[in-house]
């Protein structure tokens, strides 16, 4: 089960009772971050999660909204006895702004692993540092600068049938590595593959998250069959239209109609303007083109 919390849900600057946008997202005691705004670390606290269990830090890109609170979270997680590596990545044109801020931080007790992808296509990225099940899949946005939108997918491991193990002779001790994938050879050099003693796959897990973009086509298809799909919706103004176009934002309207057509089972909007006093005045209206989509508040949880 992966455990899920959006952390903050505003754009562009922080409220007293609205943080910034971003994805916490923990499976089996280590987390991956998306973003990192200012007053991140204090959302983390404030919605009872560990600053310790972050392996992996996702950017979307270099606006002050989605990286302020980057050298501050570093500096916090050093005093939580951190010693192994933490991974940062980001849109390869932002790395020297990530290495910028990691600059105001000194000496860090632990190393700090950056890892550039594509600006401009789609890349897939094994994040082992988490989980070796779990993969990162990447999709150029369209914003004033580059932007990314992640979707982590989760592979989950079919059943393991123990009697077909005691069948072949496999001792217990060895269950673990082929529940877990790999190919043992027993004491009379029998090869027992892990297909043997184990069921058939069962679908990834997929959590798709967009903020800072138009409202492209192609997230459609990034966004198929999400079990949760983050997106932004800074407005639920219709008349907001041709400003968000031109801003290179989209409304929630726009996110739940990408939602229904990519058919995914659940939208979280987010990113909402600073005035968005609120955003839950548009529920109904939106619930009629995507009935699953939710106007998510700070502190959001669910359990995949």
């Amino acid at each position: 089960m992966a455990d899920i919390c959006l952390l903050g849900t505003g754009g562009m600057m922080p409220l007293k009772d609205r943080f910034l946008t971003s994805l916490y997202a923990e499976y089996n005691g280590k987390a991956v971050l998306i973003d990192c705004g200012e007053g991140t670390q204090v959302a983390i606290a404030k919605h009872g999660l560990k600053l310790s269990r972050i392996e992996l830090i996702l950017i979307t890109h270099c606006h002050a909204d989605h990286v302020a609170g980057l050298p501050g979270l570093l500096l916090s997680i050093g005093n939580s006895s951190r010693t192994q590596p933490l991974y940062i990545a980001a849109p390869e044109s932002c790395l020297k702004t990530v290495e910028s801020l990691m600059s105001v931080c000194g000496a860090l007790p632990y190393e700090v692993k950056t890892v550039g992808f594509p600006d401009d296509i789609s890349y897939t990225f094994r994040a082992d540092m988490v989980d070796p099940m779990l993969s990162v899949r990447t999709m150029p946005l369209s914003h004033r600068v580059s932007c990314l939108g992640y979707s982590l997918m989760l592979k989950k491991k079919p059943p393991f049938l123990p009697n077909n193990a005691r069948a072949i002779g496999v001792p217990v001790e060895l269950w673990k590595k082929l529940h877990n994938g790999e190919t043992v050879v027993l004491e009379d050099g029998t090869r027992v593959p892990p297909e043997a003693v184990t069921g058939d796959r069962r679908p990834s897990m997929k959590i798709t998250y967009t903020t800072d973009t138009l409202p492209l086509d192609d997230i459609f298809i990034f966004a198929e069959n999400a079990d949760l799909f983050v997106c932004e919706g800074m407005y639920g103004l219709p008349e907001k239209k041709e400003s968000m176009n031109e801003k290179m934002h989209m409304l929630m309207q726009d996110a739940c109609r990408i939602a229904k057509e990519a058919n995914a089972k659940r939208l979280w909007l987010t990113h909402y303007s600073p005035a968005e006093k609120d955003p839950s005045v548009y529920a109904e209206e939106l619930r009629k083109i995507f009935p699953d989509a939710v106007v998510t508040e700070d502190g959001a949880k669910i359990t995949l």
